[in-house]
């Protein structure tokens, strides 16, 4: 087919296309620079200190300097570096091992010690690269190392998802209509100390019985309601590639599961687990989604960017459900270059959770309304695809529940409703009115 010049396409659209839309007269073009700099002023806080929140894309060197410390350490080479096995049979887990790769007090050391016959820990080497290894309160470190404060928290001791009562068939947990979770190990590359889960992790790898996972595999078959299926754990891709394959396949073979999401941190903390057979793997399960941590930009590196890249060109929609900790995100500015660094390399914001409160993890827990004014300043200061939703997960096991800010300020009343918008201006908004037989016109 011949193709259609510019010329041909203008006579075929008539006068109205060769008329420019876009161009503006000098007054009106005033009005809207005076516009622009009012926009630009809402968020000129962050453009000013952007810079200065540290990213993991950019500080290459200094991780790639923590690594030769961390495997002169560890004895390890640079072909070792590349290997997931590798950083699992040498994750650090003993407060002299973790010497060698922190500064660490006399005191520092005791504490980790203590807490961490209480609370298990591990910290794979990948991770432990992208410490400040002077500065205790990095916010790496928080989410790993064991701290005191640990210990001294004995607020809460209940279990947070009331297993026994959402259990309906062994590890699985059940709390919403259309879909379940599949608990499908407890093993995870480093247990992250705010973890929800922490009572269930126990001091060892476990691995379950493949009777028990086939119990859960033919209670999903025997409820065709459920249509979505979460592995999860621990992490699900502490699992081998044939073992993950086995429960994919299964599932794949139940008419009515729609879709198959996987739960883990592997890309973050360990990205070299991501490999391409893993991925030649996963792409045969289409559709199949995977469900992610980040918590700090520091986290969003190369190594993950890569990672990623390889899960997006298989096929793999990978989303991210951040947790909000006092002292590693709960600032608004830190919140928006987390969820920009993420769309950088192609991972979609979606959830983030309120710290549930659990023992040991009271310190991270910062008031919800925290987490409702970051949501405040993300909404219409940075992409709409960049604002996930803000959760708090309802005691006794009821599920997710949303938190927003308040932009309906009165419901509509003779026709108009009264608005607040993103800016902060307060305006009517024309709404219609229901007729009286129901019928909305």
């Amino acid at each position: 087919m011949k193709p259609v010049s510019s010329s041909e396409l203008d006579e075929c659209l008539g006068e109205e296309a060769r008329t420019d839309r876009m161009q503006v007269s000098g007054e009106d073009r005033s009005i809207a620079l005076k516009r622009s700099e009012e926009v630009r002023s809402l968020d000129r806080e962050y453009f000013e200190i952007k810079g200065r929140i540290p990213t993991g894309l950019a500080m290459g060197d200094k991780f790639r300097e923590n690594r030769e410390r961390i495997l002169k350490a560890l004895g390890g080479t640079s072909e070792d570096w590349e290997d997931y096995k590798w950083h699992l049979k040498n994750r650090i887990g003993k407060v002299d091992v973790l010497a060698r790769v922190l500064n660490l007090s006399d005191e520092g050391k005791s504490q980790i010690q203590k807490a961490g016959e209480q609370y298990r820990w591990t910290i794979s080497p990948y991770y432990a690269s992208l410490m400040d290894p002077d500065d205790p309160k990095c916010p790496i470190r928080l989410q790993a190392v064991p701290s005191i404060k640990e210990v001294l928290d004995t607020s809460e001791i209940s279990d947070p998802m009331i297993i026994k009562y959402n259990s309906p068939a062994p590890l699985i947990s059940r709390l919403y209509p259309d879909r379940l979770i599949i608990n499908v190990t407890n093993a995870c590359a480093m247990f992250c100390r705010h973890c929800l889960r922490r009572k269930d992790i126990e001091f060892a790898d476990v691995a379950y019985p493949g009777e028990m996972l086939d119990q859960a595999i033919e209670y999903v078959r025997q409820n065709p309601e459920i249509r979505d299926v979460l592995l999860t754990g621990g992490d699900a891709l502490a699992l081998s590639d044939e073992k993950l394959d086995y429960i994919l396949t299964e599932l794949d073979q139940i008419p009515h599961v729609e879709i198959k999401r996987l739960g883990s941190r592997m890309p973050v903390v360990l990205p070299q687990r991501i490999t391409p057979e893993l991925c030649k793997m996963l792409e045969k399960h289409d559709p199949l989604y995977l469900s992610t941590q980040f918590n700090h930009p520091k986290e969003v590196t190369q190594e993950v960017k890569e990672a990623i890249d390889r899960l997006t060109r298989c096929g793999i929609i990978v989303r991210d459900q951040t947790v909000l900790l006092k002292g590693i995100n709960n600032d608004k500015h830190v919140m928006k270059k987390l969820m920009q660094e993420l769309l950088r390399i192609k991972v979609v914001p979606y959830y983030i959770f309120n710290c549930k409160k659990v023992e040991g993890i009271r310190h991270f827990r910062p008031p919800i309304a925290e987490g409702i004014e970051i949501i405040e300043h993300m909404r219409g200061y940075t992409s709409g695809m960049a604002v996930p939703t803000f959760i708090i997960t309802a005691p006794d096991g009821r599920g997710k529940t949303p938190m927003y800010p308040q932009y309906l300020l009165q419901p509509g009343v003779h026709g108009k409703a009264l608005i607040r918008t993103w800016g902060g201006h307060v305006l009517e908004y024309d709404d219609e009115a229901e007729a009286e037989d129901g019928v909305v016109w």
